[in-house]
Protein backbone atom coordinates (compact mmCIF):
# COMPACT_ATOMS: atom_id res chain seq x y z
CA UNK A 1 0.00 0.00 0.00
CA UNK A 2 1.04 3.80 -0.52
CA UNK A 3 0.08 7.19 0.53
CA UNK A 4 0.19 10.26 -1.82
CA UNK A 5 -0.31 13.57 0.09
CA UNK A 6 -0.40 15.70 -3.13
CA UNK A 7 0.34 19.50 -3.14
CA UNK A 8 -1.99 21.65 -5.31
CA UNK A 9 -1.46 24.87 -5.98
CA UNK A 10 -4.82 25.91 -5.13
CA UNK A 11 -6.74 26.65 -1.56
CA UNK A 12 -9.57 29.11 -2.80
CA UNK A 13 -11.89 27.27 -5.30
CA UNK A 14 -14.24 25.52 -3.29
CA UNK A 15 -15.85 23.55 -6.28
CA UNK A 16 -12.95 22.56 -7.53
CA UNK A 17 -11.58 21.58 -4.21
CA UNK A 18 -14.68 19.39 -3.80
CA UNK A 19 -14.58 18.27 -7.40
CA UNK A 20 -11.10 16.40 -6.71
CA UNK A 21 -11.97 15.36 -3.33
CA UNK A 22 -15.15 13.56 -4.83
CA UNK A 23 -13.25 12.04 -7.88
CA UNK A 24 -10.57 10.33 -5.66
CA UNK A 25 -13.29 9.27 -3.54
CA UNK A 26 -12.16 5.38 -3.52
CA UNK A 27 -8.43 6.49 -2.22
CA UNK A 28 -9.66 9.38 -0.36
CA UNK A 29 -7.86 10.30 3.55
CA UNK A 30 -7.91 14.44 3.56
CA UNK A 31 -7.81 17.02 2.30
CA UNK A 32 -6.82 20.29 3.61
CA UNK A 33 -6.79 23.44 2.35
CA UNK A 34 -5.03 27.38 2.84
CA UNK A 35 -6.33 30.18 1.37
CA UNK A 36 -2.95 32.21 2.32
CA UNK A 37 -0.52 29.69 0.81
CA UNK A 38 -3.50 28.91 -1.89
CA UNK A 39 -2.25 25.61 -1.84
CA UNK A 40 -4.12 22.20 -0.66
CA UNK A 41 -2.96 18.78 0.74
CA UNK A 42 -5.01 16.06 -0.96
CA UNK A 43 -4.08 12.75 1.13
CA UNK A 44 -4.73 9.50 -0.38
CA UNK A 45 -3.78 6.03 -0.20
CA UNK A 46 -4.34 2.69 -2.00
CA UNK A 47 -2.43 -0.46 -3.92
CA UNK A 48 0.04 0.87 -6.15
CA UNK A 49 -2.47 0.32 -9.25
CA UNK A 50 -5.78 2.52 -8.02
CA UNK A 51 -3.59 4.93 -6.57
CA UNK A 52 -1.85 5.61 -9.56
CA UNK A 53 -5.24 6.25 -11.53
CA UNK A 54 -6.63 7.96 -9.19
CA UNK A 55 -3.71 10.58 -9.00
CA UNK A 56 -4.11 10.78 -12.91
CA UNK A 57 -7.50 11.81 -12.24
CA UNK A 58 -6.47 14.31 -10.23
CA UNK A 59 -3.78 15.80 -12.02
CA UNK A 60 -6.08 16.22 -15.48
CA UNK A 61 -8.67 17.80 -13.74
CA UNK A 62 -5.96 20.17 -11.61
CA UNK A 63 -4.34 21.09 -15.27
CA UNK A 64 -7.41 21.70 -16.59
CA UNK A 65 -8.44 24.36 -13.87
CA UNK A 66 -5.10 25.90 -12.41
CA UNK A 67 -3.44 28.35 -14.43
CA UNK A 68 0.17 28.85 -12.58
CA UNK A 69 0.85 31.73 -14.39
CA UNK A 70 -1.55 33.43 -12.89
CA UNK A 71 -1.27 31.73 -9.07
CA UNK A 72 -0.64 33.87 -6.06
CA UNK A 73 0.01 32.73 -2.77
CA UNK A 74 3.04 32.82 0.58
CA UNK A 75 4.09 28.96 -0.19
CA UNK A 76 6.70 28.32 -3.00
CA UNK A 77 6.06 26.62 -5.86
CA UNK A 78 6.60 25.29 -8.86
CA UNK A 79 3.44 23.91 -10.32
CA UNK A 80 -0.05 24.09 -10.69
CA UNK A 81 -0.20 20.08 -9.30
CA UNK A 82 3.36 21.12 -7.40
CA UNK A 83 4.62 17.80 -5.42
CA UNK A 84 3.37 14.09 -5.82
CA UNK A 85 5.21 12.14 -2.83
CA UNK A 86 4.86 8.48 -2.68
CA UNK A 87 5.10 7.03 0.98
CA UNK A 88 5.30 2.94 1.87
CA UNK A 89 2.77 1.38 3.77
CA UNK A 90 2.26 -1.46 5.42
CA UNK A 91 -1.27 -3.77 5.01
CA UNK A 92 -2.28 -2.08 8.18
CA UNK A 93 -1.36 1.61 7.01
CA UNK A 94 1.75 2.10 8.74
CA UNK A 95 4.57 3.93 7.23
CA UNK A 96 7.14 1.38 6.68
CA UNK A 97 10.78 1.16 5.83
CA UNK A 98 10.43 -1.94 4.14
CA UNK A 99 13.03 -2.33 0.98
CA UNK A 100 10.21 -3.88 -1.13
CA UNK A 101 7.25 -1.63 -0.29
CA UNK A 102 9.90 1.10 -0.64
CA UNK A 103 10.94 -0.37 -4.15
CA UNK A 104 7.61 -0.23 -5.29
CA UNK A 105 7.22 3.15 -4.48
CA UNK A 106 10.22 4.31 -6.29
CA UNK A 107 8.51 2.33 -8.82
CA UNK A 108 5.18 3.94 -8.74
CA UNK A 109 7.01 7.27 -8.74
CA UNK A 110 8.65 6.51 -11.74
CA UNK A 111 5.69 5.65 -13.90
CA UNK A 112 4.17 8.48 -12.62
CA UNK A 113 7.20 10.72 -14.11
CA UNK A 114 7.01 9.04 -17.45
CA UNK A 115 2.97 9.69 -17.71
CA UNK A 116 3.78 13.13 -16.75
CA UNK A 117 6.28 13.98 -19.52
CA UNK A 118 3.30 12.73 -22.26
CA UNK A 119 2.10 15.57 -20.91
CA UNK A 120 4.56 17.59 -21.61
CA UNK A 121 4.91 18.66 -17.96
CA UNK A 122 8.47 19.10 -16.88
CA UNK A 123 8.98 16.11 -13.94
CA UNK A 124 11.49 16.42 -10.97
CA UNK A 125 12.36 13.13 -9.12
CA UNK A 126 13.35 13.12 -5.72
CA UNK A 127 13.91 10.98 -3.02
CA UNK A 128 16.94 9.01 -3.67
CA UNK A 129 18.68 11.57 -5.32
CA UNK A 130 17.74 15.12 -5.17
CA UNK A 131 15.73 16.48 -2.31
CA UNK A 132 13.01 18.58 -2.97
CA UNK A 133 14.85 21.73 -1.54
CA UNK A 134 17.02 21.33 -3.59
CA UNK A 135 15.22 21.14 -6.35
CA UNK A 136 13.03 23.81 -5.52
CA UNK A 137 16.42 26.13 -5.16
CA UNK A 138 17.77 25.06 -8.27
CA UNK A 139 14.87 23.96 -10.83
CA UNK A 140 16.03 24.38 -14.36
CA UNK A 141 19.19 26.02 -13.57
CA UNK A 142 21.47 23.39 -11.82
CA UNK A 143 18.89 20.80 -11.81
CA UNK A 144 16.63 20.08 -14.90
CA UNK A 145 14.05 17.41 -15.41
CA UNK A 146 13.83 14.06 -15.15
CA UNK A 147 11.45 13.97 -17.69
CA UNK A 148 8.80 16.19 -20.36
CA UNK A 149 9.72 19.57 -21.24
CA UNK A 150 13.17 21.57 -20.39
CA UNK A 151 11.65 24.59 -19.81
CA UNK A 152 8.28 25.00 -17.31
CA UNK A 153 4.95 24.48 -19.14
CA UNK A 154 3.42 27.79 -19.42
CA UNK A 155 -0.15 26.92 -17.53
CA UNK A 156 1.17 23.57 -15.15
CA UNK A 157 4.70 24.84 -14.42
CA UNK A 158 6.51 21.84 -13.22
CA UNK A 159 5.80 18.94 -11.04
CA UNK A 160 8.07 16.78 -8.22
CA UNK A 161 7.42 13.36 -7.28
CA UNK A 162 9.28 11.56 -5.23
CA UNK A 163 9.49 8.39 -3.10
CA UNK A 164 9.98 9.40 0.46
CA UNK A 165 9.13 8.18 4.41
CA UNK A 166 6.32 9.63 6.23
CA UNK A 167 6.92 12.93 7.37
CA UNK A 168 4.37 15.70 8.93
CA UNK A 169 3.54 19.10 7.53
CA UNK A 170 2.84 21.49 10.82
CA UNK A 171 2.34 25.62 11.01
CA UNK A 172 2.51 27.08 14.26
CA UNK A 173 1.05 30.63 13.57
CA UNK A 174 2.68 33.90 15.62
CA UNK A 175 0.08 36.66 16.91
CA UNK A 176 1.81 39.54 15.22
CA UNK A 177 2.84 40.98 11.78
CA UNK A 178 6.52 40.82 11.94
CA UNK A 179 7.61 38.44 9.35
CA UNK A 180 11.22 39.04 10.74
CA UNK A 181 10.62 36.71 13.98
CA UNK A 182 8.83 34.33 12.01
CA UNK A 183 12.05 34.05 9.96
CA UNK A 184 13.83 34.27 13.00
CA UNK A 185 12.48 31.27 14.67
CA UNK A 186 12.41 29.15 11.03
CA UNK A 187 16.49 29.90 10.86
CA UNK A 188 17.03 29.14 14.98
CA UNK A 189 15.31 25.68 14.31
CA UNK A 190 16.09 24.33 10.45
CA UNK A 191 18.05 21.60 9.83
CA UNK A 192 18.36 18.68 7.61
CA UNK A 193 15.27 16.93 9.34
CA UNK A 194 13.36 20.10 10.31
CA UNK A 195 12.86 22.33 7.21
CA UNK A 196 10.93 25.38 7.94
CA UNK A 197 9.82 28.53 6.55
CA UNK A 198 8.55 31.97 8.21
CA UNK A 199 5.52 33.32 6.15
CA UNK A 200 2.85 36.45 6.18
CA UNK A 201 -0.41 34.80 6.59
CA UNK A 202 -2.98 37.70 6.40
CA UNK A 203 -2.25 39.95 9.81
CA UNK A 204 -0.46 37.08 11.50
CA UNK A 205 2.92 35.27 10.88
CA UNK A 206 3.50 31.62 10.35
CA UNK A 207 6.35 29.16 10.65
CA UNK A 208 5.71 26.24 8.31
CA UNK A 209 7.52 22.54 9.14
CA UNK A 210 7.84 19.78 7.42
CA UNK A 211 8.84 16.83 10.20
CA UNK A 212 11.36 14.78 8.30
CA UNK A 213 12.46 12.84 11.27
CA UNK A 214 9.23 11.87 12.81
CA UNK A 215 10.84 9.63 15.27
CA UNK A 216 12.74 11.67 17.05
CA UNK A 217 10.88 15.22 16.11
CA UNK A 218 8.21 15.66 18.92
CA UNK A 219 5.20 18.28 18.09
CA UNK A 220 4.72 19.29 21.68
CA UNK A 221 8.72 19.67 22.44
CA UNK A 222 8.36 21.63 18.88
CA UNK A 223 5.79 23.74 20.02
CA UNK A 224 7.09 24.57 23.18
CA UNK A 225 10.44 25.59 21.27
CA UNK A 226 8.68 27.96 19.29
CA UNK A 227 6.50 29.41 22.12
CA UNK A 228 10.10 29.72 24.12
CA UNK A 229 11.37 31.96 21.32
CA UNK A 230 8.55 33.34 20.63
CA UNK A 231 8.42 34.59 24.01
CA UNK A 232 11.84 36.00 23.75
CA UNK A 233 10.47 38.27 21.21
CA UNK A 234 7.51 39.39 23.05
CA UNK A 235 5.36 37.23 20.92
CA UNK A 236 2.65 34.43 22.05
CA UNK A 237 1.40 31.47 19.03
CA UNK A 238 -1.93 32.12 18.09
CA UNK A 239 -2.38 28.53 17.17
CA UNK A 240 -1.14 25.41 15.82
CA UNK A 241 -2.24 23.26 12.95
CA UNK A 242 -1.95 19.92 11.71
CA UNK A 243 -1.98 19.79 7.45
CA UNK A 244 -3.17 16.29 6.21
CA UNK A 245 -2.46 13.46 8.41
CA UNK A 246 0.25 12.01 11.12
CA UNK A 247 1.73 8.65 11.57
CA UNK A 248 -0.64 7.31 14.74
CA UNK A 249 2.97 6.08 16.41
CA UNK A 250 3.71 10.33 16.86
CA UNK A 251 0.98 10.70 19.45
CA UNK A 252 1.97 7.81 21.47
CA UNK A 253 3.96 9.96 24.03
CA UNK A 254 2.10 13.49 23.76
CA UNK A 255 -0.39 13.93 26.36
CA UNK A 256 -3.74 13.36 25.39
CA UNK A 257 -4.92 16.76 27.65
CA UNK A 258 -2.36 18.76 24.80
CA UNK A 259 -3.85 17.55 21.68
CA UNK A 260 -5.96 20.22 21.46
CA UNK A 261 -3.81 22.69 21.78
CA UNK A 262 -1.78 20.78 19.16
CA UNK A 263 -4.41 20.34 16.46
CA UNK A 264 -3.99 16.42 16.87
CA UNK A 265 -5.95 13.55 17.91
CA UNK A 266 -6.02 9.39 17.04
CA UNK A 267 -8.70 10.63 14.10
CA UNK A 268 -6.39 12.30 11.98
CA UNK A 269 -3.78 9.49 11.80
CA UNK A 270 -2.81 7.71 8.23
CA UNK A 271 -3.81 4.91 9.88
CA UNK A 272 -7.11 5.73 11.17
CA UNK A 273 -8.52 7.09 8.23
CA UNK A 274 -7.34 3.91 6.04
CA UNK A 275 -9.00 1.87 8.44
CA UNK A 276 -12.34 4.32 8.11
CA UNK A 277 -11.61 4.27 3.81
CA UNK A 278 -11.82 -0.06 4.14
CA UNK A 279 -15.09 0.20 6.17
Amino acid sequence: MLESAINISEGKNRALLDRLSSLSAACFLDIHSDPYHNRSVLTLAGNDIALMATIQDVVLVSLENIDISKHSGVHPRLGAVDVIPLVPLDNYGHPTKDKAAFSKAIETRDRLCEWLGTLDIPCFLYGNGHSLPEIRKDAFTKIMPDNGLKLPHPTAGACCVGAREALIAYNIWLDTTELAIAKYIAKSLRNDQLRTLGLTVGDMTQVSFNIVDTTTIKIDNLYDTVEKLALSKGVVISKAELVGLLPAECLATIPPNRYEQLDICPERTIEKRITMLQR
